[in-house]
């Protein structure tokens, strides 16, 4: 016992996952009892199915991992109704068991791995098809097993949940809570980026703003939920106008910026210019044509429909050498607005 002991205590102090414990674990459970397969189970109570994780075989009987089984019919579930814990009369006691039958199992062994308020988490088994003597003190030996693997699935589990938590914390801090879009932060990191990026391989920066014409009068005649409807409907037809690798982000109220990778482009000019020609201003003033026709149509608000004329887009082709972020946004806003003023003299 004091050997069992030792070796369970190093690998304690040595696994960092559940599967750096399980595998020894059940090896070791294997060497103790002297059954020819070993295997950890999960269950999931509401699909009434148990799943084998874990499993170590030798000799014939196979019990493989991934199996999954109806709950109410194993061996496991019916131990754990009769609260016994080794049996070496299986057939006896279960001989309708049409799985204990085909593994021709004799010899059993289970105990319920069990979270720290009692729920079940699945079960630790040993099987032979030999009938074999269980001591006592091999009962006492799985079940302290069992109690062990226990504790670390709920550490692990935990340290998962913390994760999850921590990457949607993260994720909440860099989108917009109402569209999903990344918010103001988020593409302003992402414009730094890309502006790098072009700057390193001669290439240019596409950036536009774009301002929802008309927002606070469709606040004012349908109501605030309707707005935010609008707002949600408006950011899903900008995102499907988009090419791949374009990044539309919501920076204020009724704004929003776009932000793309634009054609290569090599001058010598003034650091930060503004590209006017050319293949990236070509690019530009498509972007700008086909996000500002994608905001045009029909939108059910309140159950009522609005004929929306569009937003102001403006779009404008960088020059990366020298351009932050906030510069070129002020850029984007200067043509967006420029735009805005043209189509208010149309109008």
């Amino acid at each position: 016992m004091d050997a069992v002991l030792s070796q369970l205590s190093l690998s304690l102090s040595t696994a960092k996952t559940v599967d750096q414990l399980i595998r020894p674990l059940l090896e070791m459970l294997g060497n103790i009892t002297g059954m020819e397969s070993t295997y950890l189970t999960s269950i999931e109570l509401g699909l009434c199915l148990q799943h084998v994780r874990y499993a170590r075989n030798i000799g014939k009987m196979q019990i493989p991992e991934g199996l999954s089984v109806p709950w109410d019919d194993t061996l496991c579930k019916r131990s754990l109704d009769m609260g016994l814990t080794a049996t070496n009369e299986v057939e006896t006691l279960w001989g309708d068991s049409e799985a204990a039958r085909q593994l021709g199992i004799k010899t059993y062994l289970s105990a319920p791995v069990r979270d720290a308020d009692g729920g079940l988490l699945g079960t630790l088994c040993a099987a032979s098809a030999r009938r074999l003597p269980v001591p006592e003190e091999t009962e006492a030996l799985l079940q302290l097993f069992a109690n062990i693997v226990a504790n670390f699935i709920e550490r692990e589990m935990l340290v998962q949940n913390l994760q999850a938590a921590n990457a949607q914390l993260a994720a909440y801090a860099l989108a917009d809570a109402l569209t999903g879009l990344p918010n103001r932060r988020a593409l302003f990191d992402e414009l730094e980026r890309m502006l790098a990026q072009a700057e390193r391989s001669s290439g240019s920066v596409l950036v536009g703003g774009i301002d929802l014409d008309g927002f606070k009068q469709i606040n004012d005649r349908f109501g605030h939920q309707a707005g935010d409807d609008f707002l949600q409907a408006v950011s899903g037809r900008l995102q499907a106008a988009l090419r791949g690798g374009d990044m539309l982000g919501r920076v204020g109220g009724d704004e929003f910026v776009v932000i793309g990778r634009g054609p290569e482009w090599i001058h010598a000019g003034v650091p930060g210019e503004r590209i006017g020609d050319g293949e990236p201003a070509v690019a530009a003033r498509e972007l700008q044509q086909r996000l500002a026709q994608a905001s045009i149509g029909d939108y059910m608000l309140d159950g009522q429909k609005l004929s929306y004329a569009g937003a102001s887009v403006g779009v404008v082709a960088l020059a990366p050498f020298g351009m932050h972020s906030a510069a070129a946004v002020k850029l984007a806003d200067q043509e967006m607005y420029a735009v805005k003023l043209a189509r208010k003299r149309r109008g």
